[in-house]
This record gives structure tokens, sequence and C-alpha cells, in this order.
């Protein structure tokens, strides 16, 4: 009387139409009897975790182009801006391309992009070869993001929020080890020494093409369906006015995070007057509260449902970001940390709400929130440095206090089925 459900990459982008069964119960079921895929959840994450090492050195390593070079702040900004826009404007595209034809082996290609900017990087001597470099590696970014993010919701077993939290954690580990290795080995060693991070990029080459082929097999299964909605699930209006409002949501989380990691450093120092390498332990510290953050977001939206997380994660953080700019340098560590566990546990659940708005174009819409990310960070960090170069950073930390009250809009996203919270 029941028929099988066949479980494969299609059902991750369209869902399954079962006779008598509403489809997305029947493929959740299904999917979540199987479990999730331990292996390649481990090694997607750890992926994600080299993959973000290596983009945070470029912030990490800032203080030391700045003065080589006599950069201004602007100038500061625009690499960032140069690094992430690349990964901004492409992430979509990329996103749109695989969800018609995955790509198994984009990962390991993509990779090799930031290979070769590290490289050059390394021996840079020139603003515009740094900004190519920059670029190069946003690249990579652009590549990996949808593709593995793709690979970690087929391994998640049905369990959505857990997988992208797994994910979401080796990324935010990766960028909180940027300004730590920063300060053990490019700060004694010179710009050359990022040579030596090249290594990071070939050992997740490796990975990747062994992920790939894992993810090969499974794309040659997939099987055609025809897609039809959830009779719970949002309009079509509705969707496309929750997907605005998780959009800003993310630019108020975003916005804030990238002006603690791009200019939490030169903060610290002209505020505080502790030393370079000081100042990265510190910038060290917030990030990997982030980590934390990040990793616990997912599973609390399987559980509680991904708007409550949302309301908690963005508004909940306000109080303590506009208390930062007004306490000295032990109290700023601390709220630090209390800032990226709550504002960093909304991560997952945006992305995986905006997924499960739009099924059928997961990619798409994995690469614009993304994108997103990378593109708000990248502007906002050229914003800011302009505004600091006219201002003062301090005056940057006071404005950005106010942007978690964005969080507010939130009221608007609609309520999901229930079989996809």
């Amino acid at each position: 009387m029941n028929k099988p459900v066949v479980v494969s990459a299609e059902t991750l982008t369209e869902p399954v139409v079962v006779s008598d069964v509403a489809p997305s119960v029947a493929n959740v079921a299904a999917t979540a009897a199987a479990g999730p895929a331990y292996v390649v959840l481990a090694g997607i994450s750890f992926s994600h975790f080299l993959n973000d090492t290596m983009q945070s050195l470029i912030a990490s390593v800032y203080p030391i182009l700045k003065d080589t070079y006599a950069l201004d702040f602007a100038q500061i900004g625009m690499i960032t801006l140069a690094f992430q826009f690349t990964a901004s404007l492409l992430q979509p595209v990329v996103g749109h391309y695989t969800d018609k034809k995955a790509q198994p082996f984009s990962l390991s290609i993509g990779m090799a992009s930031t290979f070769f900017g590290l490289l050059l990087l390394s021996a840079a001597h020139q603003y515009l070869v740094i900004l190519i470099a920059a670029a190069l590696v946003g690249l990579g970014s652009a590549v990996f993001h949808p593709e593995s993010a793709r690979i970690a919701r087929l391994a998640s077993g049905g369990r959505y929020g857990f997988a992208q939290s797994v994910f979401q954690l080796g990324g935010s580990f990766g960028t909180s080890m940027g300004p730590i290795l920063a300060a053990l080995i490019v700060v004694p060693f010179g710009q050359g020494s990022i040579a030596w991070f090249s290594s990071i990029a070939f050992l997740a080459i490796v990975i990747l093409w062994r992920i790939g082929r894992w993810y090969e097999p499974q794309i040659k299964a997939k099987k055609t369906a025809v897609a039809q909605a959830h009779p719970d699930a949002p309009s079509s209006r509705r969707v496309k006015i929750a997907l605005l409002v998780l959009v800003a949501l993310l630019f108020s989380k975003q916005l804030y995070v990238s002006s603690l990691s791009s200019y939490y450093i030169f903060y610290l120092i002209d505020r505080f007057g502790v030393s370079t390498q000081a100042a990265q332990i510190y910038l060290f510290i917030f990030l990997a509260a982030n980590a934390v953050g990040a990793f616990f977001g997912g599973p609390l939206g399987d559980r509680f449902g991904r708007k409550i997380v949302i309301w908690i994660s963005i508004v909940g953080a306000l109080p303590f970001t506009l208390a930062l700019p007004h306490v000295g340098l032990y109290a700023s560590a601390v709220l630090s940390v209390i800032i990226g566990l709550i504002i960093s546990s909304t991560t997952s659940s945006i992305i995986v709400f905006a997924q499960e708005l739009v099924p059928h174009r997961f990619g798409m819409i994995s690469g614009v929130f993304f994108g997103v990310a990378f593109g708000i960070g990248g502007l906002g960090a050229a914003v800011l440095g302009k505004l600091a170069d006219h201002t003062s950073i301090e005056f940057v930390y006071q404005v950005c206090a106010y942007l978690p009250a964005i969080g507010l809009l939130a009221v608007f996203l609609p309520k999901l089925p229930r079989h996809v919270r």
C-alpha cells in the first residue's frame, strides 16, 4: 500500500509528489529515517574551516599592509570590498547554475583560486596586486559556499538546522583562526609567510575532491519530480516579503560582525593602546564566540522553530551592542563574547528559513544569502572605513551599536508549515 520514496539530490531542490501523502512529509520522514551522514558533514565542515581560515587571513594582516604601504582606512575597506564583492556577485550565479546542473568537483576547482590568491598576496608589493589577490580568494569562496551548503543538506538526514550549524561551525572557527595565526606567524615573519597557508588550500582541494566522488553518484541517481506547494505554505507575495525581511536581518547581523572583524583591532589599539598581537587575540575571542553561537543556533531552530531563534538572536544582542562603546578593555572582551554568542546563532536559522521558503531554488537561494552576507560585509567595510577616516573608529562603533534593532522586522516573517520548521 505504501510506495517507497527514493531520496536523492533532486529531493533537496524540488518536493516529491507521492500519491495521497503530503510530499514534504513523506520526503522528510524518509530522509530523517536514514539519519545524517556524519562523515560527509564532518568533511564539508572541515573544508569550510580551512576555506574560512584562509579568507580571514586577509582581514588579519590589515595592520601589516596598512603600515607597510601607508594605506588609509578607506583603502583597507576597498581590500575587503574586492574580496567580498567577488564572492557576493558570483555566489548566486553559481547557485543558479548548479540548481540546473550540479558540479561535484567544482569545489576543489574553486579552491584552486584561493590557492593562487594566497600565493599572489604573499608576493604583492603594489596596491592593485593586493586587490587582485583578495578578489581571487573571494572567487574561491563564491564557488565553495552554494554547492557545499547543498551537500550539507543532502547529508543532513532531515535535520536541516543541525546540518547547517555543523557546516557553519567549521566556517566560524576558521574565521576565528585567522587573527591567531596572523599573530603567531604573519606578524613575526612578515607578508611573505602568507604563502605557507597555501598548503592549507592544497589540503582542502584533496578533501573536496573526495567529497565530490561521494556526491557524484547522488547526482546520477536523481529523479525528476513535479513540484507541488504544501497547502499551508505562505503565498507567493508573503514569500517575497519574507525573503526581503530575511535579507534585512542578515544585513543587520553581518554588517555589525563585519565592523568588528575589519576594525576591532584598530579600535582596541586606538582606544586602549594595546599591541597589534594583543588586539588580534581579542578579535580571536570574539570570532570564536561567533563560532560557538553559530553551532547552537541550528539545532535550537530545529527544536523550537527558526522564527523564535531569529527573534532572540538579533534583538537579544541589542543591549550588549549598545553598551560596548562605553566600557573598558576587559568589559569589552566580555561583551564581545556575549554579542558573538547571541548574534551568530541566527545565521543557520536565517539561511534554512530562506531555503524552506523557496525549496525548488535551493542553490540560488543559498548563493544569494551567502553572497549577501559577503557583499554586505564588503560594502559595509568600505563605507565604515570612509566614515572612520572622517570621524573616528569610536564613532563607527557607536553607530553600529544600533544595527541589531533592525531585527524587529522579524515580526513580518510568516509561519511555516510544521513539518519544515
